[in-house]
């Protein structure tokens, strides 16, 4: 990337780089959610694209959202090590200090052996999180000399943030990941995090003392420790003027912390799209980031995955067309297979449309078996900002 950074010009083209989280899938019946779904937008645009596969990390590795979208920025996971709760600090409006702690909280169910019964606490609506949120806020003002905030993000998650002195982000999490399992001790990673594990420990207990009458929510799950890094922007970076859309408040965090400017939106696709629009003039560089594929993957349900994709193609496609963008991309941050009902190490499919491509006029479809077809072929998701930027004339001859 430093050699994208070397070339990068600044020009009036517009790129736009639309995200359905989690995309990706396996087959079921013989075709992934993608693949069965009834896109014929998405299949005409790809007769005229080039396709490819994005690996967000590395083969056979299974990407966490935040890592995933940083790469698609043009930030590699590998080298830029992010916690999911700084961004959803950032993303909810927080104050986010240089040494504060930032971690990410999913509201969970547990029995009363202790085992985890729900890793999302049955996905409770925001309205309830906001309400336990208050609770254990005025429970847990602080612990030691550590002061302590907690704040709602969206239905089962919240974001807590330890601000105090000599706290270290090197502590594992205590989310299991799977349900029917007892929830994992917060253990130091290193000496200097020593005193934060303990501090994150008395937190959990804290609040399942505080969460424990609660019928579904009764218990509290952390990971993605993390505290505010040194990130060079990407109009340093790419010499762009970037914005992001994106209901989701992680997203939009992240989206702070590499220097875009964050637009309001509502939280419907339509409304996110309106957002696009209205901005258009004043950006050259826009990322769209849709969350319901992502859910529907998450909660095992194929064929609503499979039907939110065919109301983007039918409904959201058209509408994204009308902005005629100079560099367009489609594609997801991960793989989120409905029959595994997690994120996937599985590469995801991606679409490139610009006046500059060679066109892949035999596919006429888009999904996983043709975009492995594809000219772009199989790509590391760091990579991309890199066609983008060459596909929108932003980056110079390289060499005499």
């Amino acid at each position: 990337m430093d050699l994208i950074e070397g070339l990068a010009v600044k020009n009036d083209r517009k790129i736009l780089l639309v995200v359905l989280d989690g995309l990706g899938g396996l087959h079921g019946n013989g075709k992934t959610e993608l693949e069965s779904a009834c896109t014929p937008n998405l299949d005409k645009l790809a007769a005229k694209s080039e396709l490819g596969l994005l690996t967000p990390i590395e083969a056979g590795i299974t990407p966490g959202s935040s890592a995933a979208v940083l790469a698609l920025l043009g930030y590699d996971p590998l080298q830029h090590r992010v916690g999911r709760g700084l961004l959803d600090a950032l993303g909810v409006g927080l104050d986010v200090g240089v040494g504060d702690l930032c971690c990410h909280v999913n509201l969970a169910t547990t029995g009363p052996d202790g085992r985890v019964v729900d890793r999302r606490a049955g996905r409770v609506p925001t309205t309830l999180s906001e309400q336990l949120c208050i609770c254990l806020q005025t429970a847990i003002p602080q612990i030691r000399d550590v002061a302590v905030t907690v704040r709602t993000v969206c239905e089962h998650h919240l974001v807590v943030v330890f601000r105090g002195p000599d706290l270290s982000d090197l502590v594992s999490d205590s989310d299991p990941i799977s349900d029917g399992v007892m929830p994992r001790k917060v253990e130091a990673l290193g000496p200097p995090a020593v005193r934060s594990a303990q501090l994150v420990n008395e937190f959990i207990q804290a609040a399942s003392r505080v969460l424990g009458a609660e019928p579904s929510a009764n218990f509290v799950l952390l990971r993605g420790f993390g505290q505010m890094p040194d990130v060079r922007s990407m109009p340093e970076r790419f010499k762009l003027k970037p914005a992001c859309v994106a209901a989701y408040p992680m997203y939009r965090g992240l989206a702070k912390l590499v220097g875009m400017e964050v637009l309001e939106t509502g939280d419907t696709w339509e409304s996110e799209v309106q957002t696009a629009h209205k901005h258009k003039s004043e950006y050259d560089f826009f990322l769209l980031h849709f969350k319901e594929t992502d859910k529907a993957g998450e909660d095992g349900e194929l064929e609503a995955k499979q039907e939110l994709i065919e109301q983007f193609d039918e409904e959201i496609l058209p509408q994204l067309l009308a902005l005629k963008s100079d560099v367009l991309c489609i594609t997801g941050d991960h793989s989120t297979p409905a029959v595994m009902g997690v994120h996937s190490w599985h590469p995801v499919p991606m679409l490139l449309s610009s006046p500059y491509v060679r066109p892949q006029v035999l596919v006429g479809e888009f999904g996983e078996r043709t975009c492995a077809c594809g000219d772009i072929g199989n790509l590391r998701s760091c990579r991309l900002m890199g066609l983008l930027l060459a596909h929108g004339l932003k980056l110079r001859r390289f060499g005499a």
